[in-house]
């Protein structure tokens, strides 16, 4: 998928960040990302995962923010990775009004709540902080069009696929994606649970 296909203002974002044409993995992926399908995405560090994350979920909601729900849930690590991503889509949404929001443990809950409940696209969070606003109505999930897991080894952690799987069986379909270098044993279990018609991308680069 060549990034002229892109809608403008994210075309004109990656255009102003240097890039000149997709990575061997993000010309394979951001096509099917595009397409709606469920997908595990496997390749090596440096093959462009998160920014074809990113360039996948900004252009599907068409780069403009849209009512108060989040559309896009995105688990990550911990609160270091949060940040770190936090600032990698708003280094591509500088001209957009999408609004993203980071949840972690050590900020204070009901905050949380009160800034998820006045409006945000994308929400970058820590599995725990997550299954702790779902399990207090602290987050709407209606309008949620994807469900993503970045960097997705840290499902090997003991207890953190309870907390990720609350969700995908409390919620109508959405798009589910996972981003990792290779298919771990804990990863293969979400088969049984949300990823069964899940497609498998791989590269070697």
């Amino acid at each position: 998928m060549s990034f002229k296909k892109l809608n403008p203002l994210l075309k004109e974002a990656i255009q102003e960040l240097g890039y000149e044409t997709p990575t061997t993995f993000q010309n394979k992926i951001l096509p099917k990302i595009k397409s709606g399908a469920d997908l595990y995405c496997f390749a090596p560090a440096g093959s462009g995962k998160t920014t074809a994350m990113i360039i996948g979920v900004i252009q599907k909601l068409n780069s403009e923010a849209f009512e108060d729900s989040p559309r896009a849930l995105i688990y990550v690590k911990d609160k270091e990775s949060a940040l770190e991503l936090e600032q990698k889509f708003k280094e591509f949404t500088g001209e957009m009004d999408l609004r993203i929001y980071c949840a972690y443990e050590e900020q204070n809950i009901d905050d949380q709540k009160d800034d998820i409940y006045y409006g945000v696209d994308i929400v970058i969070a820590t599995p725990k902080r997550l299954s702790k606003l779902f399990s207090m109505t602290g987050i709407h999930l209606g309008q949620l069009q994807f469900f993503i897991l970045e960097d997705a080894e840290f499902l090997s952690k003991p207890g953190l696929i309870d907390d990720v799987v609350r969700i995908p069986m409390s919620i109508n379909k959405c798009q589910y994606l996972i981003f990792a270098e290779k298919m771990e044993p804990k990863m293969k279990r979400l088969q049984d649970m949300f990823m069964e018609r899940a497609q498998v991308v791989k590269t070697a680069k």
